[in-house]
């Protein structure tokens, strides 16, 4: 089988699964509270990616990094996953699902505005307009469809799905000026991530395992949402020819989550969460678009 046809195949089974992790959320969290999610999910995401890095023999690495890289895994860990899942759990036991998914998928938008501030890269007016067409969308959902007042299920929770996307994006933002090993940095940020959650939990009394049928929710967020899927996406972002071809397929999986969402939670998907997130995707879709032909010019 070609690298290309690879790469598309695990690309696609990444957004899959992460295409479920929305529903998975709000079955976890009616077992557990948000806290205990972040805590347990991210143990098991951490575990999960040391078996990799055992299976790999990658697990030498650790000996060849510098102590600096550990102390910025110790402040991306924080960053996420520890504050970026507690803000987004919060958020998801809030709100409906198809909200809490909706809100939290401006982290396209705000990655734009961070990566134009930090790294200093030109918008163009394109660009302005996705933003614009994007931050439409998220104002439907918010009003549902009664712009000039917003009222969503849930100010807090609103305000903590949108306020995830600006922690993602700066997290995003480190992690990428790391050359060291996906799998090693992923597994050093659960690690610490974690870290800091079994301390959360036992400062605010918190601890507690649930039952077996609490559990599988759980460990499934731990391996699908945290785990598994970054190791098949980079993967499958290595093999790619043309790795924005890829990443486009990522732009599926919010899409698909509302139909998980109404099959499984049986939601009622509003017409104004399809259409604001159809403005979303638009918007982003623009975006790239946009910046493709740029760089082709460029070249």
């Amino acid at each position: 089988m070609a690298n290309e046809t690879k790469s598309i195949l695990l690309a696609s089974l990444s957004v899959i699964f992460w295409s479920t992790v929305a529903t998975a959320f709000k079955i976890a969290l009616m077992y557990v509270n948000p806290y205990q999610l972040l805590v347990l999910a991210s143990t098991t995401a951490s575990i999960v990616l040391l078996i990799a890095l055992l299976l790999t023999g990658k697990l030498l690495l650790l000996n060849t990094l510098k102590f600096s890289f550990f102390l910025k895994s110790l402040l991306i860990g924080f960053l996420n996953p520890f504050l970026y899942y507690l803000v987004l759990f919060k958020a998801y036991s809030l709100l409906p699902a198809q909200e809490a998914l909706s809100l939290n998928y401006t982290w396209a938008i705000v990655l734009t505005i961070l990566t134009s501030i930090f790294q200093k890269k030109k918008v163009n007016f394109i660009s302005y307009i996705s933003l614009f067409i994007s931050f439409i969308g998220v104002l439907i959902i918010l009003s549902k469809g009664s712009i000039v007042s917003l009222k969503p299920s849930n100010h807090y929770g609103a305000f903590l799905a949108m306020a995830s996307s600006v922690i993602w994006g700066v997290s995003w933002l480190l992690n990428i000026m790391s050359e060291k090993d996906d799998e090693m940095r992923l597994f050093l940020n659960f690690t610490f991530g974690a870290f800091y959650g079994w301390i959360y939990l036992f400062i605010n009394g918190y601890v507690q395992i649930p039952n077996f049928y609490g559990l599988l929710p759980v460990i499934y967020v731990g391996i699908f949402e945290m785990g598994v899927t970054f190791i098949l996406w980079n993967k499958a972002l290595k093999m790619a020819a043309n790795p924005a071809k890829v990443n486009n397929l990522i732009y599926l999986s919010p899409v698909i989550s509302l139909a998980f969402i109404s099959l499984v939670l049986k939601e009622n998907i509003s017409i104004f969460t399809l259409l604001g997130i159809f403005l979303i995707i638009a918007g982003i879709l623009l975006q790239n678009f946009t910046s493709f032909l740029f760089k082709t010019r460029r070249t």
